[in-house]
């Protein structure tokens, strides 16, 4: 994806919003790679920069590597976003529910074949305005209300260019060269859930990019014989930003509850995140896909409160089991969600460090999901710190 995704880190009690930078670029051992499957607002990842520098991030341009096969998100991209989602509104009743950051219309150029890169940025300025006015062009055409200071944009864009040179680098090389060259741990960061993916998520409410472990080898240009261990990151319940079927979402005071406690509003967007029941179906569904080695259970400590507490194992349509996640909007719409209910533990589970430290109830609730899926949890979280992440193994 692109700044449309936001990650939250918390380090020494400072809290930082990530859109863009990958969340180790905090790590001053790191080096951090923003790669090929990436689309970047230039704009963005500056003024992301500088609220982060606010806050204490230092040299991160010393430690940020991009690959020259991005493709440029452009102001136009992110105005033709919003155009669109009026639009749907307009003619369907109802929009996808986009960030508005222009992420569908830079893939849709991609795809198009009419996208330029990092690479066409740094290279013959004269030759990338031209592409630039024709792509500027093809969407006026498209969108006669489309305003477009081209030249203005074009200046902004040159500077830019200069600001970035120095971090810019041929990223199958670089990758390359990082996976043969003295032992190093690699881990990938993806951006957005699984059901999320354009292949495999909730299609059309999905984002543009492949937000599944294939993006590793697509988004990066990393042989699949490379990919090690996969790390499944689930919360202790389901959550969706924006639009689109959710079989297990509460909306009710359990749903309300979860929404407060969780403080689950979207980090990009500042909308307010539906809630519901964990959804093994959709956990069982992501697994076939990626692939799990280990599950990371996060947000244990929202469900401290709870009397009883539900997890969501089974579909059915018409009074049936159905072994599979619907493809269908309309017919995921008609699922019934077959639950099964545990006590809750009723305490207080932030101080937790080690497993021993979580109530009996809290551990079955563990080892209930663990079950399901058939795939162990190696990290569960009982808060925003650091501290708070329990390895189990």
């Amino acid at each position: 994806g692109g700044n449309n995704a936001g990650h939250t880190v918390v380090v020494d009690g400072k809290e930082y919003d990530f859109h863009l930078f990958p969340s180790g670029i905090i790590n001053p051992k790191a080096i951090s790679f923003i790669g090929n499957g990436v689309v970047i607002h230039l704009p963005g990842l500056f003024e992301e920069a500088e609220k982060n520098e606010k806050k204490g991030l230092k040299d991160w341009e010393k430690r940020l590597i991009i690959s020259d096969r991005a493709h440029i998100v452009f102001d136009f991209h992110q105005a033709v976003d919003g155009l669109q989602e009026v639009q749907r509104q307009a003619q369907e009743g109802k929009n996808i529910g986009t960030t508005k950051k222009g992420i569908g219309p830079t893939y849709s150029s991609k795809a198009a074949r009419t996208g330029l890169r990092i690479c066409d940025l740094l290279s013959d300025f004269d030759e990338f305005s031209s592409r630039f006015k024709n792509l500027a062009q093809q969407y006026k055409s498209m969108f006669p209300t489309l305003e477009i200071d081209i030249e203005g944009q074009l200046k902004k864009l040159k500077g830019y260019a200069e600001k970035i040179r120095p971090m810019v680098r041929d990223g199958v090389y670089f990758m390359y060269e990082a996976l043969h060259g003295s032992p190093k741990k690699i881990l990938v960061e993806g951006a957005n859930a699984a059901l999320l993916d354009i292949d495999f998520g909730t299609y059309p409410f999905v984002t543009s990019s492949n937000c599944t472990v294939g993006g590793v080898c697509t988004g990066l240009g990393v042989p699949p014989q490379h990919i090690g261990d996969v790390y499944g990151v689930v919360k202790a319940y389901t959550t969706r930003v924006g639009i689109g079927a959710f079989p297990t979402e509460q909306i009710n005071e359990i749903g309300d509850l979860l929404q407060s406690r969780g403080h689950e509003w979207g980090v990009t967007t500042g909308r307010k995140r539906r809630c519901g029941w964990l959804d093994l179906v959709i956990l069982k569904y992501a697994h076939m896909i990626n692939g799990f080695t280990a599950l990371a259970l996060t947000k244990l400590d929202i469900l401290d409160v709870l009397d009883e507490i539900k997890i969501g194992v089974a579909y059915k349509l018409g009074g049936k089991r159905i072994p599979y996640f619907p493809a269908n909007q309309e017919i995921l719409q008609k699922v019934e969600v077959e639950y099964e209910t545990m006590p809750g533990w009723k305490t207080d589970t932030t101080g937790a460090r080690k497993w021993e430290d979580l109530p009996p109830k809290a551990q079955n609730y563990i080892r209930c999901v663990e079950n399901h899926i058939g795939v162990p949890v190696k990290w569960v979280g009982v808060g925003k710190s650091r501290e708070s992440m329990i390895q189990l193994f």
